[in-house]
């Protein structure tokens, strides 16, 4: 700039020369008039900005006061720091009100005015400061309770820390806030932030400075107590409402039962408390409140069992009028009963007050309330009954269905699916017969991985994702080695042990054609039925189905008996088909007549009758009659119809009679037609499976015979089936 400047000077030099010589302007000049020169002079120069004075002359930055309360007035100090911005002589105010015996700065003495009831301190110059200000003040008696009042500076923040004698309960700032509080050696120190520029009435409570009796309080209570069985302790929580009806109530006291511990004590007007042997001591805040509302905790120990004992109740002494109400409730498995006397009056639990039931998540077992009375209270006894949890069923399979493709060399591959309903158990251990290696596991139509444990294999229930809300499949398969089938023999097949409950098991056993079977025998039912159409699925049908207690109910529309004990059959027509309402009737030789009625599915069933010789006949309009000869002694007797269409009036008579306990499964002589042991679907998707999706190459037979098995309610056992072949 200063260069600029210069150069500036020479061309106006230059230009003052030309204006001199007008008739001899050289080129590339401009010639200027000297009041524009002195013009562009005058704004080539930078006018010198003067200094904006501050917007206060001096100001307070933070006071603290130290004051020390004696038993007639009260003597302390102000530290005042601050800082002067104006030149001179400053008036700096300090305190409105006060007397101060002494005021220094740096130790020397600073000069003071009055000015209409302020103090206001002369400071010199532009420069921080700091004042050491002495006050004293007496104290103002009233009944009951001493005071001062403080002057505060109006500074940016006021602290005061003040020394009272005695240990004092209550102590009150208007306005100001207590920040901290400790007691000892028979005095109370507090600290407290005061408002700037406002007076302060420091007051406490002092007997010895009364003149009078204070008024004495009268009260009402009304106590909500609610009691809680733990496992090991007895908990109790009381809702405590007071109201002041005359006077003021400066604290209330408490009888506590003995044997408690308090565990808690909050309340809006809750000033501080004090615990003795028995009591509990509440000093209020706000004397003047008509009402007062705390809540209570204690608890103790109980004995982890089965206990009785007496539930004590809290009261607040020297009430007018007490009354309450008495909540029970328990957690985990109990039987709580309470015997209670005195004014204790029992309520339903609906009519507890609604803070009452709001103390607590556990539903209410009991409710009382009473109004406690001059030598009579509320008492009651609990008689607390525990009782041991007891595991729950996590998992049940509702219907197990096995499938085993049998080869001639003896391998057998099975296929098990189970319709489960699960809570929460992770997986299902099986016990596979021995040599048998698991090939795959689905969980609700996805693969999942099984895992090898110390104590055998377990396939998942869940898989991650997967939340069932009902009943879902769980299907493995698994291949088992054997010994190869000879000309005859016998053979014993089974399936895996489960650790889940199995209600109903199906098992479908499919065998060459190449050989003869016969004689089964295990701990499996053969599902006798006429005809098994393939798709087939049979599942038990509780109760009596057409008179038929204990029925298997199949795929094609028919129920066959399991196990029973008496005359049982089955009407069909000429095609096999089931007649309905067929009416059957049991006739004995000593005049005893039963009657039954074909179901929809054509069973009948005669429940046990005596032994004897019995004659049994069918009739139904459009029917020609049948009548057969029974000779029952025990177990089970069966006895087909086989009717025809009646175009005139005659009747069939049966001389043939079938032996008694006869066997569904293995005597084919009383079906009304042929079974045929057609493969199901569930072996044709199984030997497609073989085909394409499972890890092995096995040689399974695609031409050979069904056997169904049925068995109820399997509990962690194997189910096994043998039987009997030749070659054909």
């Amino acid at each position: 700039m200063t260069k600029t400047f210069a150069t500036f000077l020479l061309l106006l030099t230059s230009l003052a020369q030309a204006d001199e010589r007008p008739s001899e302007s050289l080129p590339g000049t401009v010639t200027l008039p000297l009041a524009e020169y002195d013009r562009l002079l005058e704004r080539a120069q930078k006018p010198k900005r003067g200094s904006e004075p501050p917007p206060l002359a001096a100001v307070l930055a933070r006071a603290e006061a130290r004051l020390t309360v004696s038993a007639t007035h009260v003597h302390g100090s102000f530290q005042i720091d601050g800082e002067v911005f104006a030149d001179g002589i400053t008036r700096v105010p300090l305190l409105a009100g006060a007397m101060l015996l002494e005021a220094k700065s740096a130790g020397k003495p600073v000069a003071l005015l009055d000015d209409s009831g302020t103090l206001v301190a002369l400071l010199p110059g532009k420069s921080p400061f700091s004042l050491q200000l002495e006050w004293a003040a007496p104290l103002v008696s009233e009944p009951g309770r001493a005071s001062f009042q403080l002057p505060v500076p109006r500074a940016g923040s006021v602290k005061a820390v003040i020394e009272l004698p005695g240990e004092q309960a209550e102590v009150r700032l208007e306005p100001g806030l207590v920040t901290a509080r400790s007691a000892a050696g028979g005095k109370t120190r507090i600290e407290a932030t005061l408002e700037p520029g406002t007076s302060v009435r420091v007051s406490w409570s002092a007997r010895e400075a009364a003149t009078a009796p204070p008024r004495e309080a009268r009260l009402l209570a009304d106590l909500k107590t609610l009691a809680t069985v733990g496992e090991a302790e007895l908990q109790l929580s009381v809702l405590g409402d007071v109201t002041v009806v005359e006077g003021e109530a400066e604290r209330l006291t408490l009888e506590l039962p003995r044997g408690y511990e308090i565990t808690g004590v909050t309340g809006s007007t809750l000033e501080s408390t004090a615990e003795a042997p028995g009591t509990l001591t509440l000093q209020l805040r706000e004397p003047q409140r008509r009402r007062h509302q705390f809540l209570l905790s204690l608890q103790r120990t109980t004995e982890p069992g089965s206990f009785k004992s007496e539930l004590p109740f809290v009261s607040v002494r020297g009430v007018q009028r007490e009354s309450g109400e008495l909540a029970l409730s328990g957690l985990g498995t109990l039987e709580l009963e309470a015997h209670e006397s005195g004014t204790l009056r029992r309520m339903d639990v609906s009519e507890a007050s609604p803070a009452l039931r709001a103390l607590t998540r556990e539903p209410l077992l009991q409710a009382f309330r009473y109004q406690r009375r001059a030598g009579d209270g509320p008492a009651v006894t609990l008689d607390v009954k525990r009782f041991e949890p007891q595991a729950v069923l996590a998992a049940l399979a509702e219907r197990a269905t096995a499938t085993t493709l049998v080869t001639a060399e003896g391998r057998m591959l099975t296929e098990v699916k189970l319709q489960v309903r699960n809570q929460a158990q992770p997986f299902v251990k099986l016990g596979l017969p021995a040599g048998a290696t698991l090939l795959s596991a689905e969980v609700a139509g996805q693969g999942v991985k099984p895992v090898q444990g110390q104590d055998g294999t377990r396939v998942p229930l869940l898989r991650a994702g997967f939340r069932p809300s009902g009943p879902y499949e769980v299907s493995f398969v698994y291949l088992q080695p054997g010994q190869p089938f000879g000309k005859r023999g016998e053979a014993q097949l089974s399936l895996p042990r489960l650790d889940l409950p199995v209600s109903l098991l199906l098992w479908e056993l499919f065998l060459p054609d190449r050989y003869e079977v016969k004689r089964f025998e295990g701990n499996v039912l053969r599902q006798a039925e006429a005809q098994l159409r393939s798709g087939s699925a049979g599942a038990v049908v509780g109760g009596v189905v057409g008179g038929v207690p204990g029925s298997v109910s199949t795929g094609s529309g028919s129920a066959a008996p399991l196990a029973v004990s008496g005359v049982i059959g089955r009407a069909t027509d000429q095609q096999g088909e089931p007649v309905p309402g067929v009416t059957v009737v049991l006739l004995g030789d000593a005049g005893q007549k039963r009657v039954a009625v074909s179901d929809a599915n054509g069973w009948y069933f005669f429940a046990g009758p005596p032994a004897g010789q019995y004659r049994l006949s069918s009739e139904l309009t459009g029917f020609n009659p049948v009548q057969r000869k029974v000779r029952y002694s025990s177990g089970r007797y069966v006895a087909n119809f086989v009717l025809k269409v009646g175009g005139l009036e005659e009747t069939v008579t049966v001389m043939a009679e079938a032996p008694d306990a006869l066997d569904l499964g293995a005597r084919q002589e009383a079906a009304p037609q042929v079974q045929q042991n057609a493969p199901s679907e569930n072996v044709y998707a199984l030997q497609k499976r073989v085909a394409g999706v499972l890890p092995v190459n096995v040689d399974v037979p695609h031409a050979g015979e069904s056997f169904r098995f049925v068995r109820p309610l399997v509990l962690d056992e194997e189910t096994t089936v043998s039987f009997r072949y030749k070659a054909r």
